[in-house]
């Protein structure tokens, strides 16, 4: 193995290291906390606590039940107010008309707290699935809207007047110009958007639910289990962090030609 190659290899996994040191150190010094300072168990558990409390939830299945429940509303809720900020934002960027009408509203619509908006939609759709898909998309569409538009307006000029003096169609302009630029600006959208679809997914089932993990918090509060209300919220954590990978990961493959460490794209 040359230096060359080597050197990326060991820098990563250095990083990888602190990261896990990080975690040691921080780990260790709660457990060491809550045992100097009898901490009781209702106001900080302790990590090792945690952990027993997860394999029971694990063993006893609830865990994976509400997971899978809160997962399906947000890769579902994701989807549909993704896909809307995008057909929404490609409309108004390309057309002052309908940024004139619908613009406005949107932002307007954008103030109003989702939190507030919940209850209403729990009412409108009920206390299953549908409510809680409804919610993320609302909170999920926002993001990908603003930086579509925002990446749309941002192709260079010269090039578009480039292809229109070549009589290119807007189609043309469209495909060649406009959406590649907008595509990292579009990402961070989808990435930010990901995120929010977790929380979307939650404040849903606090407002109301029969399943979910943010269900699940309602019920270990209810019950004063603090362990296991941190299991679930560790649980959210590692959720938001893969669905954020995840989409990193296809930002890379898809707009291969921007340096998504050294360039980073500012979302809106």
């Amino acid at each position: 193995m040359s230096a060359a190659t080597a050197s990326p290899f060991w820098t990563k996994l250095s990083h990888y290291a602190q990261s896990a040191l990080v975690f040691i150190v921080f780990v260790g010094g709660w457990e060491l906390i809550v045992r100097v300072f009898d901490v009781p168990v209702i106001i900080l558990p302790p990590p090792s606590q945690i952990a027993v409390s997860f394999s029971q939830s694990l063993l006893a299945g609830e865990l994976g039940w509400h997971l899978a429940v809160t997962m399906f509303e947000v890769i579902l809720g994701f989807f549909v107010g993704a896909v809307s900020g995008l057909l929404l934002g490609f409309g108004i960027a390309l057309s002052p008309r309908a940024e004139r009408l619908f613009y406005p509203y949107v932002v307007a619509f954008q103030t109003v707290p989702k939190v507030a908006v919940a209850p209403i939609v729990v009412i409108w759709f009920g206390y299953g699935v549908s409510s809680k898909v409804v919610i993320t998309a609302m909170i999920a569409f926002f993001p990908v809207l603003a930086n579509a538009i925002v990446g749309l307006r941002s192709a260079p000029q010269d090039q578009v007047d480039m292809m229109m003096s070549y009589t290119a169609s807007r189609w043309q302009v469209f495909r060649m110009v406009r959406l590649p630029a907008s595509l990292p600006y579009i990402f961070v959208g989808l990435d930010v958007a990901i995120v929010l679809s977790v929380i979307g997914a939650i404040v849903g089932e606090f407002v109301g639910a029969k399943a979910g993990l943010g269900f699940l918090i309602l019920q270990k509060n209810f019950n004063f289990d603090m362990a296991g209300t941190f299991v679930v919220l560790i649980v959210l954590s590692v959720i938001g962090v893969g669905l954020h990978e995840i989409v990193s990961h296809v930002q890379r493959r898809v707009v291969f030609w921007v340096d998504i460490a050294g360039e980073r794209v500012t979302g809106a």
